[in-house]
């Protein structure tokens, strides 16, 4: 029934002048409508919905994330932007804190300025 419909993405904030800042300026997303309620973006044609919120405790997982061709270099970009990825400890990642799975995919995480959980996997 759903299969047939576009899906769209949630992520919570607290500050929304920080998370416009941050998907649009930072990430580079189109910044499609703005109300009291939420900001919302065109994210390569998936809608993402960043909804204010009053309190919320980020979750340890990620909660969205992007396919990519060349990993490295969007990391490189985003880190030149202010954007840390995150080293774990617990199982082995590169200098740019890229993970390799089991079935050779290549993933790395990085924080929204609300502490959620964002992924790059890809090659």
């Amino acid at each position: 029934m759903l299969n047939k419909n576009e899906i769209m993405a949630f992520v919570p904030t607290i500050d929304q002048v920080k998370a416009k800042i941050f998907y649009k300026d930072i990430l580079g997303l189109t910044l499609v409508a703005e109300d009291n309620f939420a900001l919302e973006f065109d994210a390569n044609g998936t809608t993402l919905r960043v909804s204010s919120v009053r309190e919320f405790q980020p979750y340890p997982f990620t909660v969205l994330g992007w396919k990519t061709t060349d990993i490295e270099s969007d990391i490189k970009q985003l880190n030149s932007k202010g954007i840390h990825f995150e080293k774990y400890g617990f199982f082995e990642q590169d200098e740019l804190g890229i993970w390799i799975a089991p079935g050779g995919t290549k993933v790395a995480w990085f924080k929204d300025p609300d502490g959620n959980t964002l992924s790059l996997s890809g090659s």
